[in-house]
């Protein structure tokens, strides 16, 4: 298999009352005074805790299950799982993937998971197991030379979405109905024309969802984020104020984190420069445009979730740290300096991450 260069199109391969009572909260903390959001106290800033890790790989992708279940892939052929809270990890990779790029995951339990490469044609795969890994199923390869997937996101415990690049000018969907086990390509007739130049990132997971709700964002000449209302037939896009059209296009979105369908983040930047701390992060409340926020992550960013069990708070992790939100992305504080590349968190609440040189975590709050 052949490995994506750094050329302009290079990317690292790296219920109706409670909802409107969370964004009548959430429009109250962003009008009001929030000094304390600027510079929470120290005892307040979560941590990771590091578990240990079978190998110095490099992951780019993890599902979060709960507190003793998740599940990692990385750059190098390999998927591994734990189910003791991170103590061990088995390593569960599907036959003859070495050196595939495993940018993707998703998870119900220890037993039923979807794992995504991404790679130019043959290169994007998705395989399936219902068996915690012991045998996996090869669900789709694509056959398109163009084909060029980037991301992945599950409505339920049948239906997903990928997407890939843009072939003949839109970008691709894929659906399944049936929980992984079979893909189809979506038509195109209700997909916006790309811009020239512009595409999607493999990178910490770009792509997510919110009951019947999807969105993906994308880079390269423009940072847009692009929306769904109907499980992906036709979709909508919007402008976000994140970093693109950078010369080696590198710079735009890379993670997206929707508490409701009307309260989202999305995160990002330029990843040949991370210590940028403008225009690497976007909020989009009650359905409205895409803004910057009163104060930005301390970098850029490749991957964002909000933390379960609590009203407006999130975290969200990059190159050369993380940071945390108390108030639904206006304010951010970082908390580490530790490199991550995706994060996700678990209905019982538990949050991982994954990233460079074997480094995976789980956050204590």
């Amino acid at each position: 298999m052949t490995s994506r260069t750094y050329t302009h199109r290079s990317r690292r391969l790296r219920a109706r009352a409670a909802g409107l009572a969370l964004l009548t909260a959430v429009v109250t903390i962003e009008v009001a005074p929030a000094a304390h959001a600027n510079t929470p106290s120290r005892q307040r800033l979560p941590s990771w805790h590091m578990v240990s890790s079978p190998s110095g790989a490099t992951y780019f992708s993890i599902a979060a299950v709960s507190r003793q279940i998740a599940w990692i892939g990385s750059d190098d052929g390999t998927v591994l799982r734990t189910a003791d809270g991170g103590q061990s990890w088995r390593d569960v990779s599907p036959p003859a993937v070495s050196g595939f790029h495993f940018r993707d995951l998703e998870a119900r339990d220890a037993n039923r998971a979807v794992a995504m490469t991404a790679g130019p044609g043959t290169d994007s795969r998705l395989y399936a197991t219902s068996d915690g890994g012991r045998s996996w199923r090869l669900a789709y390869e694509a056959s398109d030379p163009a084909t060029y997937f980037d991301a992945m996101a599950f409505f339920d415990s049948q239906r997903g979405l990928v997407f890939g690049d843009p072939i003949n000018g839109k970008f691709e969907i894929l659906s399944t109905t049936d929980g992984g086990d079979t893909w189809a390509i979506v038509p195109n007739a209700g997909m916006p024309a790309a811009q020239p130049n512009e595409y999607g990132f493999a990178d910490g997971g770009p792509m997510t969802t919110a009951g019947r709700d999807a969105w993906f964002g994308s880079g390269g000449s423009v940072s847009r984020l692009y929306h769904s209302h109907d499980g992906g037939l036709t979709w909508d896009v919007k402008t976000t104020p994140i970093l693109s059209g950078s010369a080696e296009g590198t710079a735009g979105v890379y993670g997206l984190a929707f508490r409701t369908a009307n309260l989202g983040l999305a995160v990002g930047g330029d990843f040949l420069t991370p210590d940028v701390t403008s225009h690497v992060s976007a909020v989009s409340y009650l359905g409205g445009p895409w803004t910057s926020p009163a104060s930005e992550p301390s970098g850029v960013r490749s991957a964002a979730a909000w933390l379960p069990f609590t009203l407006a708070t999130a975290v969200t992790v990059g190159i050369n740290g993380s940071d945390v939100s108390y108030d639904a992305g206006q304010h951010w504080a970082r908390f580490d300096d530790g490199e991550f590349n995706t994060v996700g968190c678990a209905a019982d609440g538990a949050c991982w991450a994954a990233g460079d040189a074997g480094r995976v975590a789980v956050l204590r709050r």
